[in-house]
């Protein structure tokens, strides 16, 4: 199956976990990946490397979430190495901060900077250049839809940040027949991942990345042209 011939995936957090696996099954479906890393460069060219002795086709970029201003420049560069994108997944994410009374200013600015900020800059530069029948993909989490446990506060309220962008995004670009959807990971089997929270699933069992990554890839195809605005939990039931 190549679903995504002559497609160009601008893909963020793409070095390791949900997004490396992403990236990974984009360019086996024949797609174009720029695959983006902020702190883990040479994590980024191997995943690059792995794509290419499979037969694929994808370049690393360096684009720092931490720093929202630059996301224009990351457009850019992506554009002129692959002349195109045509699905944009905003995956970089972090996890700051602790319980209310027991964290920082600091860590509430990085966690803005980088699941809120970056994503807005990001996808305000992108957007102009999709094509008409482009394709957003936004990685929140089950926490962008309720508080499931403490001491994430400033998390979750970055990923319900995410999940509102979804869906006014989605009435934004609606009149070029871009969709723009969510997918909201629960607890998944990373190096980011706490293999105690497999207790808050109704499959008492983690995730894998690559059941993240076919949810992407699903919303990102022709099969998911009539929806938009919608927030898929790919969780394990943990809000069920």
């Amino acid at each position: 199956m190549n679903r995504f011939t002559n497609k160009v995936v601008l893909l963020t957090g793409a070095s390791r976990g949900i997004g490396a696996q992403t990236a990974r099954r984009f360019a086996a479906e024949g797609a174009k990946v720029a695959v983006v890393y902020g702190a883990s460069a040479d994590a980024a060219h191997a995943v690059v490397a792995e794509i290419e002795a499979a037969g694929g086709i994808a370049k690393a970029f360096h684009g720092d979430a931490l720093v929202p201003a630059n996301m224009a420049k990351l457009k850019d560069e992506v554009l002129s190495t692959f002349g195109q994108i045509d699905i944009l997944v905003n995956n970089a994410g972090i996890f700051e901060g602790g319980m209310i009374g027991n964290s920082q200013i600091t860590d509430l600015d990085r966690i803005i900077d980088v699941n809120i900020k970056s994503v807005y800059a990001l996808t305000e530069a992108v957007a102009p250049v999709l094509p008409e029948g482009g394709r957003i993909v936004n990685l929140s989490s089950c926490l962008g839809e309720r508080g499931t446990f403490a001491g994430a506060s400033m998390y979750t309220m970055s990923k319900f940040a995410v999940s509102g962008l979804t869906r006014a995004w989605a009435w934004d670009l609606a009149d070029r027949k871009i969709t723009v959807n969510a997918v909201l990971p629960g607890p998944i089997e990373t190096d980011m991942g706490n293999p105690d929270a497999a207790g808050i699933t109704a499959l008492k069992r983690l995730g894998l990345p690559d059941e993240v990554a076919a949810s992407v890839l699903f919303l990102a195809s022709d099969e998911a042209s009539y929806i938009t605005g919608a927030q898929l939990a790919v969780d394990g039931g943990a809000n069920a």
